[in-house]
C-alpha cells in the first residue's frame, strides 16, 4: 500500500513538472505603462530643452512603445531603439543596468585577437536603461537626441523613477 501511494505521488509530481516544461511565463510592461514611460522620458528631456525619442522594448527586442518628441532628430528614432535593444539583450546576462555599464566593462577588457563581428541593432552609446521589476530585467528603455548620452540616460532614469511603484 505504501509503495502504491509513493508511486502515485511520484507520477503526479512527474506529470506536474512535465506540464510546466511546455509553458514559459514572461513579464513585461503593460501597453499603458510602456506608453507612460516613453511619454515621461520625452517630457523630462523637453523640460531641459532636449528634443528626444524614447523607445521601450520587451526582452525579445519588440518595440512596445515609441514616442518622437517635437523636433527630435530623425536618426534618434533608430538610435533610441538600438539603446533599448542593447540593454535588454546584452545587459541581461551580466545583470548590467545601462548601456554605459556595458561600455565601461568593455573599455576595461583586454583587446581580443578574435575578429569582432558587428551585431545588428547593437550600440554601446549611453542612454539605454534596463526596466527592472521585482529584481528581474523585463525590458529596456532607450532615449536618444539630447546633446549627450548622459542627458539621455538622465531622462530615462527620471521616467523610470516616476513609474517604479507600479511595476510590481
Amino acid at each position: 500500500m505504501l509503495r502504491t501511494c509513493m508511486l502515485g505521488i511520484a507520477l503526479a509530481a512527474g506529470a506536474t513538472s512535465a506540464q510546466a516544461q511546455g509553458v514559459v511565463t514572461i513579464h513585461k510592461l503593460s501597453a499603458a505603462l510602456a506608453n507612460e514611460l516613453v511619454g515621461e522620458s520625452v517630457a523630462h528631456c523637453a523640460r531641459n530643452g532636449y528634443k528626444v525619442v524614447a523607445v521601450v522594448v520587451d526582452l525579445d527586442g519588440v518595440r512596445q512603445a515609441v514616442l518622437r518628441g517635437d523636433g527630435a532628430p530623425i536618426h534618434s528614432m533608430d538610435n533610441a531603439y538600438y539603446k533599448a535593444y542593447s540593454i535588454a539583450s546584452l545587459g541581461l546576462s551580466r545583470k548590467e543596468e545601462s548601456t554605459k555599464q556595458i561600455a565601461d566593462r568593455m573599455a576595461k577588457a583586454a583587446p581580443s585577437t578574435v575578429p569582432q563581428t558587428p551585431l545588428p541593432n547593437i550600440t554601446y552609446a549611453q542612454g539605454g536603461v534596463a526596466i527592472i521589476a521585482n529584481g528581474q530585467t523585463i525590458g529596456g528603455l532607450g532615449v536618444s537626441g539630447a546633446p549627450g548620452g548622459n542627458f539621455d540616460e538622465e531622462c530615462a532614469r527620471a521616467a523610470l523613477a516616476k513609474i517604479k511603484d507600479r511595476m510590481k
